[in-house]
């Protein structure tokens, strides 16, 4: 059985020292680069190895891409490959953030066409709440190949998310906080405010006791925000690409997958200042 959205504690933990299973640390603060590397060195879970949201999850900024630029495909899969991923795995990923940063890595390999990843439903906190050890062993696995299958259409460029605006066919959909999405409180980008008509949906408003809310939960909150709007007409963003694939995620674990990923998001979106920029609670 393959697990494709979330996997319990329970569950991980009868596949740990299982080698057809594959998990990934994916520990992130956007306010502090180091501080993945530094949780991961201090306790992670047996046989997981650390993905940096930063350098291995993104590719090379060059100031008009965005914090989080998306690596070419080719690129991810040979960063995989060279972690011992060969496309057969169940892969794990994991955090201590309330899953916003792995939901990154899980949204990458569907894009690269392996659906058999899965988050671990509270993370870290909640393995170490069932009485489970971390260790700070480094695990290695012999280098792989893995070869994508692109899901090219789940990713959209600024470009189409410009020529949407204003259209009823497309919603884009917003995963920071309110007071960044109304251009209050800007503390990562150099420009406050939104893309023009994007609707705001924290990421956090899809937790609940720092796991995920039920399916049903879920289905019902989306289902109120998106109104007549099919999964597959929405767009989601967020600052760079990262907490727009906690959406995207909480979309599929309700029944709603179908989404795409505006990879480059706000801080893309700011770095041409002839693209139009909205403020306040409206879309």
């Amino acid at each position: 059985m393959a697990f494709t959205t979330l996997v319990s504690v329970a569950e991980l933990a009868r596949h740990i020292d299982d080698p057809h299973w594959i998990v990934f640390d994916c520990s992130h603060d956007l306010m502090k680069p180091a501080f993945g590397r530094e949780s991961y060195a201090k306790g992670h879970l047996p046989g997981a190895m650390f993905l940096s949201n930063d350098d291995d999850l993104a590719a090379p900024k060059n100031g008009k891409n965005g914090r989080h630029p998306m690596p070419t495909p080719d690129a991810f899969a040979a960063k995989l490959g060279g972690l011992g991923f060969d496309g057969t795995q169940q892969v794990v990923a994991y955090d201590g953030q309330g899953g916003m940063p792995s939901s990154r890595l899980w949204w990458m390999l569907r894009w690269l066409g392996h659906d058999a990843v899965a988050l671990l439903d509270g993370g870290i906190a909640a393995w170490t709440a069932a009485g489970h050890a971390l260790t700070q062993e480094v695990s290695r696995r012999p280098i792989a190949r893995f070869t994508p299958n692109v899901r090219s259409a789940s990713l959209v460029s600024a470009g189409y998310v410009q020529s949407q605006i204003g259209t009823p066919d497309v919603m884009l959909l917003d995963a920071r906080a309110a007071d960044r999405y109304r251009g209050e409180n800007e503390v990562i980008d150099p420009v406050a405010g939104h893309i023009p008509g994007a609707r705001n949906r924290f990421w956090g408003l899809n937790l609940q006791d720092g796991k995920f809310k039920s399916a049903a939960a879920l289905r019902s909150e989306f289902q109120a925000l998106l109104g007549k709007h099919k999964p597959e007409q929405i767009v989601h963003s967020c600052g760079s690409g990262v907490s727009a694939c906690h959406n995207l995620l909480a979309m599929e674990i309700a029944g709603l997958g179908g989404g795409r990923l505006y990879g480059g998001s706000w801080s893309e979106w700011i770095a041409d200042p002839a693209r139009p920029i909205a403020t306040g609670p409206d879309p």
